[in-house]
């Protein structure tokens, strides 16, 4: 075989192989980075109650025929953090992450300026560590890219608990469980992310999963529910199973390539506006194993043409074995790996 164990990943169009090297990578050590001393004032509000304030200057809210005062003291704290200045940039990157690229770099830079000692030097390590966020960033959009699209996913799903059965805490803890033995057990496979509403704050959990023939709990009932958004009456498909244990569910049917690309943005969005992390369940990855031929190559592409382009309907083999042309079942028979 003119390539053997390349890795194959799908980008949304193409299979694409990255042959196999033996070529060992020596691991840098990473180099000690100093440690700074940052101190930050924090405010807080504090109710005290006093049973005589009225000669004092500051404001006060006095009820009649009480005896008792209640006065907000706006008060300011300093707290010590010892951190390196990665760590400084890191928090203070997600401190006003809400802000344009422009006004965030011009905060940071301003909060980190003291702690160097020249202005330059600043602006060189405030750049370089926005260059740092972007590859991290970019990095994890082509990882959650790869994974989707080995996979074929069927559904959209949003969970959300009512209060009389849970509380923020059972719920992540009892969603998660509840999910993690269906993909152990039944071979679902899911992407999501746990999302707070804007308004409410109210904590929910979306997610594209692939849910295997034959393994839905529960029976899917369709209702018809009034869209606050969109202004309109919009029909549903509820879990029976899923919403007597939490409260409420939505299974909408992926059916095409545009719905599951929709699903994947909606994702996207959340890599860096969230403080969430994307959840995977067990079984997804990257790239399927496979033994390549010549004739079933196109072209080399990327840097240095190290990757190598595929026909769409080139033949996957394992040690000299032909499983078959690819397809999501002889891919499902492949190795994997990330």
């Amino acid at each position: 075989m003119p390539f053997q164990n390349a890795k194959v990943y799908f980008d949304g169009s193409h299979y694409i192989a990255i042959p196999h090297t033996t070529r060992k990578v020596k691991k840098k050590p990473k180099p000690i980075e100093d440690k700074i001393t940052v101190t930050q004032e924090e405010d807080i509000s504090a109710e005290t109650e006093v049973s005589s304030v009225l000669e004092e200057s500051e404001e006060v809210f006095v009820e009649e025929n009480q005896d008792v005062v209640e006065k907000k003291i706006e008060t300011s704290i300093q707290k010590t953090y010892v951190m390196t200045k990665k760590e400084l940039f890191n928090k203070l990157y997600d401190k006003y992450i809400d802000l344009t690229k422009k006004e965030r770099k011009k905060k940071i830079y301003e909060e980190m300026l003291s702690y160097f000692e020249k202005a330059e030097y600043c602006e060189i390590f405030v750049n370089a560590n926005f260059e740092r966020k972007l590859r991290n960033l970019i990095c994890r959009r082509v990882r959650l890219s790869r994974k989707l699209n080995l996979i074929n996913f069927n559904y959209f799903c949003t969970f959300t608990y009512d209060d009389t059965l849970h509380n923020e805490y059972t719920f992540r803890k009892k969603l998660k469980n509840i999910l993690s033995l269906y993909a152990s057990r039944k071979g679902w496979r899911y992407v999501g992310v746990w999302e707070r509403a804007p308004e409410t704050k109210r904590l929910h959990f979306h997610g594209i999963f692939n849910i295997p023939e034959g393994t839905m709990p529960g029976e899917i009932e369709e209702h018809i529910d009034f869209n606050l958004k969109s202004k309109r009456r919009t029909k549903t498909f509820q879990n029976t199973y899923f919403n007597k244990r939490f409260g409420r569910s939505d299974f909408q049917p992926i059916n095409t390539k545009q719905d599951l690309m929709e699903e994947m943005a909606y994702l996207m969005k959340y890599i860096e506006k969230s403080k969430e992390k994307i959840v995977y369940s067990k079984g997804l990855y990257q790239y399927f194993v496979s033994d390549i031929l010549e004739e079933d190559v196109v072209s080399t592409i990327g840097q240095e043409d190290k990757k190598l382009l595929l026909f769409d309907n080139f033949r996957c083999w394992d040690k000299g074995e032909l499983i078959g042309k690819v397809s999501p079942e002889v891919i499902g028979q492949m190795k994997k790996c990330n």
